[in-house]
């Protein structure tokens, strides 16, 4: 009996990782019925990823309120696994630049308070393991809206309490962290932090100067949290001992990556490599003669630590070919070196990009093009 894994990310705007399964699954069965069939819905810890992992993990659904960037009042939506020991969650559910309007959009107000009160949410339920995706971030606070939920307290340089400091404008009138109220349970916490970017915490590739004014900020306000962010550095280092000014990854999420990382001793890690390893991947294809991937586009940047080229190194290790399918593909050398057996697009003919991306569009061409991939193969 042949052996083939599904394990795709979704395609953006249009179908999930998870539809994208159960397609190829139906095209797979109308040519070669008797064959395995292994679904596992992936993602590279950008948007649908918590899906994705919740789907795989056959997790549980948690709603709870929390407050959003603006400190108003929301509900977030995040997996616990069936044994309770692991919360997969993503900070835009509580502090993600979605969830504000244009105008309303602005680094130096925003908090990641909501992100922490995910977290403490998903140790009141007994997890001792948290999976964090950070990307689509609205803020740049350095992460202390997050601490403060936590129960971290701030006080300024005349050494009064800060008892709101939770926002970008805060940063640079901190001058110590008191970390002894954090909830005690944390230390019995390993963090994993879905983080694909490198950039530190400041500087000229920190998290104000490359990613605040996608936030709402203005030049002004970049210059300002700069600033915050520098001072804010020190303070870390003088509390944790860590140089986030050189940490790859602790400019994430406005700095986000590098309170968890300095902190809460969190690991930042790819975004792929964390799923992967969540969902026991190298363990699941064993014996495989097949892995289908994909994604929405695949370009040049998939094999920059997206989905398919993770998927592609853990398959290369075990001699497992890989095609990967995606709703656009734009060759390259790169990619068509990189080792998959082969690359389709799922579109045969011109198409306007929002018929492209209509689901049951998407879902019919999906399922032609792997019908024809797997007759092909059943020809030989």
């Amino acid at each position: 009996m042949k052996k083939i894994v599904i394990a795709a990310d979704s395609f953006k705007g249009s179908i999930s990782s998870q539809t994208f399964a159960d397609v190829c699954e139906a095209a797979i069965s109308s040519v070669m019925p008797d064959c395995n069939v292994i679904k596992i819905p992936l993602g590279d810890g950008g948007e649908g990823t918590v899906d994705a992992l919740i789907d795989s993990l056959h997790a549980n659904r948690m709603t709870v309120k929390v407050c959003d960037p603006l400190m108003r009042p929301c509900q977030a939506v995040y997996g616990i696994t069936p044994d309770g020991t692991t919360a997969i969650m993503e900070m835009a559910q509580a502090s993600g630049l979605p969830m504000l309007s244009e105008c309303e959009r602005n680094p130096m107000e925003t908090s990641t308070y909501g992100t922490g009160m995910m977290i403490a949410d998903a140790l009141d339920r007994g997890c001792s393991h948290i999976m964090l995706g950070i990307g689509g971030s609205a803020t740049n606070d350095g992460g202390i809206g997050m601490l403060r939920a936590l129960g971290a307290k701030f006080y300024d340089c005349d050494g009064n309490l800060m008892p709101y400091a939770g926002s970008g404008k805060d940063l640079i009138t901190i001058c110590r962290i008191d970390t002894t109220g954090l909830d005690p349970r944390l230390s019995r916490t390993q963090i994993d932090v879905a983080c694909d970017v490198d950039n530190p915490f400041c500087g000229e590739k920190g998290a104000a100067r490359v990613f605040a004014r996608q936030k709402g900020a203005d030049s002004a306000m970049i210059e300002s949290l700069e600033a915050g962010m520098v001072h804010f550095a020190s303070v870390i280092k003088a509390a944790t001992e860590h140089d986030v000014t050189t940490m790859a990854g602790a400019g994430a999420a406005g700095g986000l990556g590098g309170a968890l990382a300095a902190v809460l001793h969190a690991r930042l890690m790819p975004g792929i490599e964390m799923v992967l390893d969540a969902v026991d991947f190298e363990h699941r294809i064993v014996g495989a003669d097949m892995i289908i991937t994909g994604e929405g586009r695949i370009d040049s940047q998939t094999l920059m630590g997206k989905t398919p080229s993770g998927v592609l190194k853990a398959a290369l290790r075990q001699s497992v070919p890989v095609v990967a399918i995606g709703g656009s593909v734009d060759y390259s050398e790169a990619l068509c070196q990189a080792g998959f057996a082969g690359i389709f697009s799922i579109q045969c003919y011109p198409i306007s990009l929002e018929k492209a991306l209509d689901p049951a569009v998407a879902s019919r061409n999906l399922y032609d093009t792997v019908k024809q991939i797997i007759s092909l193969i059943t020809a030989f």
